[in-house]
């Protein structure tokens, strides 16, 4: 039976453009869909937007043009940017086509008559921002939504129940017999434990906007707008006898249906989709195969805000540098699963290491050596008498681990133990010195080494093609060797050798030609946010305001430079951890008292939970902002002072110095 790879993108919602964040997941769902045609699979990929709810609503409005027609507008900004880097989903969905609103409509009635959905009302923190309703203890001090750090709404109304509770047993056993469910493991262990905690109803419907999908039946109250997209990867397969449900998994079938997402919204996707499946009726082998949830992106170091996701346009980098090195970067620089940095004077030491000085010097090298000892020609050679020097048992070894690590979804090692044979591949050249040979007259020898090395660059044109779809295009004209043409049951990973006999080969020409430094430069100048309109990021636990939750939660606006009068008027000072413990109900915050050479012990509250123990803290050495302005937090909570951090909330590094005194000023 075929195999069969379902592949979907988060559809992204349309109050915004596509940038970095949209461009690493889509990127990844293409190369993923594009090593399983490679494999003969029968592969699907499915992107799309999300186009209702209070937040198109209210951006429409501010617009100053209908909901439809804004969402037309945004829509096509996405469907159009991913061919200029090279992504060709096979179906792009929207939530407000009539195929997906009828088939959302079919599952709510499903829902509802398994007596899961109730009728009520609803009071509590909304943010428009995440459409969802937030509880006093996601948000910070000032009932603050830490995504999108701005003030949540009192929302009260009529409302529809999901009757979450009720899954809470069935999800935990779906986690325990599925541990491949949720990944990486980090988020499974957290799923987990927010589900043990213990779940509440959900409120699935709104009435104080319109723009949404009817509650069937009700039409006063429109959907939830994630009861809605969620549904997505389910309605663009069609309706019952679709030939299209085949990519949906069931008893029986030889599917497999991943659905990539960022970790924002990993609960979501984990929790509320697959008990709104069961709650529809579909059984625990109707579910989807695993949902991977990849870290949040940064920007040379920054977070990504909107002024700079304006300014660091993947689709502009597509246009400069060419889709493929752009995909590249994303899918190597960065561990898939992990946070990770996009940082620009990176790709262009990875660009010059690893596209042009290991695989396109190995292609030019090999092909200017034929040309000089071969005429130009693939020496014909059995495939039995190729040189197992560099075609032995680690180029095997390396070729079928590079696989398995495409079928965990470890691009990032995939993507090293690919360059991996290139780089062996370039050492063979030297030590095998074909042109030595030629000059001892042995042209025997020659011809081995030089089919050897055809071999594995035919073999590297078809391992790089998912993230270099037109660069190994373009290696196989230069290989005289045809394009790749995917087909069912056709597995085209490489596995035997003997692809050249006597060919004439293409001309050769430079697959990614070097950035000198002048060169480099002019580009960084050129595709490197401005000082003007970066975002510059709080390289601190706190925010400006002292806020103390997240290290990259804040950006503020680099404008004037400062002065030194300026910086010195910033108190820097060494601090030592005396005690440290956990804040009541706040998950990110701990209460330290720091040691800072002052009679009295100084009071911080930081946002340090996530990464360490109050127990780890004690005794260390950390950087205070010892002047910043004191903040209350409320029921006699107040922070006197700023600990200095850099990195994610969940992978923090403290900025510390060794055998200072408590008080010592930086200079």
């Amino acid at each position: 039976m075929t195999s069969r790879f379902y592949i979907t993108t988060p559809i992204y919602y349309v109050n915004d453009v596509p940038h970095l964040g949209h461009a690493y997941t889509t990127v990844a769902a293409d190369a993923l869909r594009r090593y399983h045609l490679l494999r003969g699979h029968e592969a699907r990929m499915l992107t799309g937007t999300d186009e209702h709810g209070l937040k198109i609503e209210r951006s429409a409005a501010e617009a100053g043009k209908t909901p439809k027609d804004f969402v037309d507008e945004m829509s096509e900004r996405f469907r159009a940017a991913w061919p200029v880097l090279s992504v060709e989903p096979d179906d792009f969905i929207r939530t407000t086509e009539p195929r997906h609103m009828e088939r959302v409509q079919d599952i709510w009635r499903r829902v509802e008559a398994s007596g899961n959905l109730y009728l009520g009302s609803y009071e509590d923190w909304y943010c428009v921002g995440c459409e969802t309703f937030k509880t006093e203890k996601e948000l910070l001090p000032g009932n603050v939504c830490p995504l999108h750090m701005k003030p949540v709404e009192k929302v009260r109304e009529e409302t529809y129940f999901f009757r979450l509770a009720n899954f809470e047993q069935r999800l935990l056993a779906l986690y325990r017999d599925r541990p491949d469910f949720i990944q990486p493991e980090t988020r499974r262990n957290e799923v987990v434990s927010f589900v043990e905690s213990g779940l509440r109803d959900l409120s699935v419907s709104r009435t104080s906007f319109r723009w949404g999908i009817p509650v069937p039946g009700n039409p006063a109250h429109v959907m939830y707008v994630w009861f809605d997209a969620l549904a997505n990867y389910w309605t663009a397969l069609g309706g019952a006898g679709d030939p299209l449900q085949r990519f949906w998994p069931a008893k029986g079938r030889d599917t497999r249906a991943v659905h990539l997402v960022g970790k924002d919204i990993l609960r979501f996707h984990t929790v509320y989709w697959p008990a709104f499946l069961l709650a529809a009726g579909f059984t625990e082998d109707e579910l989807p195969s695993q949902i991977f949830a990849h870290g949040f992106l940064t920007v040379d170091g920054q977070k990504m805000s909107k002024s700079l996701r304006n300014a660091v346009d993947p689709l502009r980098l597509a246009r400069e540098l060419g889709a493929d090195v752009v995909r590249y970067q994303l899918l190597r620089a960065i561990a898939f699963g992990q946070d990770g940095d996009f940082d620009h004077k990176g790709l262009f030491t990875r660009y010059n290491a690893d596209l042009s000085n290991t695989l396109g010097n190995l292609l030019q090298r090999t092909l200017g050596l034929t040309t000089k000892l071969t005429e130009g020609r693939a020496p014909t050679v059995a495939s039995e008498d190729l040189d197992t020097d560099l075609l032995g048992e680690e180029v095997r070894n390396l070729t079928t681990l590079t696989a398995e690590r495409w079928e965990n979804l470890e691009i990032h090692r995939a993507l090293e133990s690919t360059w991996a044979i290139a780089a062996l591949a370039n050492q063979y050249v030297d030590r095998a010195a074909p042109w030595a040979a030629a000059k001892r007259g042995d042209q025997a020898r020659v011809d081995v080494i030089l089919a050897t090395l055809l071999e594995v660059l035919g073999r590297l044109s078809v391992m790089v093609s998912p993230v270099l779809p037109s660069k190994s295009a373009e290696m196989r004209v230069q290989l005289g060797l045809p394009p790749l043409a995917t087909s069912l049951d056709h597995d085209q990973w490489p596995k035997v050798a003997g692809a050249f006999r006597g060919e004439v080969l293409g001309s050769a020409a430079p697959l990614f030609p070097t950035f000198d430094k002048a060169a480099e430069h002019a580009m960084l100048e050129k595709l490197m946010p401005r000082p003007e309109t970066a975002a510059v990021a709080v390289a601190s636990t706190t925010s400006a305001a002292n806020s103390a939750v997240d290290p990259v939660a804040d950006t503020v606006e680099a404008s004037l430079p400062i002065t030194y009068d300026q910086l010195s008027a910033i108190d820097l000072r060494v601090g030592l951890v005396r005690t440290c413990a956990r804040v009541p109900k706040k998950d990110k915050l701990l209460r330290l008292e720091v040691d800072l050479g002052e009679p009295e012990l100084r009071v911080i509250v930081a946002g340090l939970a996530q990464t360490f123990t109050a127990e780890a803290l004690v005794g260390k050495r950390v950087i205070v902002v010892a002047n910043l302005a004191p903040r209350d937090f409320g029921k006699g909570l107040v922070s006197h002072g700023m600990i200095l951090a850099t990195g994610p909330s969940d992978a923090l590094r403290l900025a510390t110095i060794d055998d200072a005194a408590p008080g010592s000023r930086l200079r």
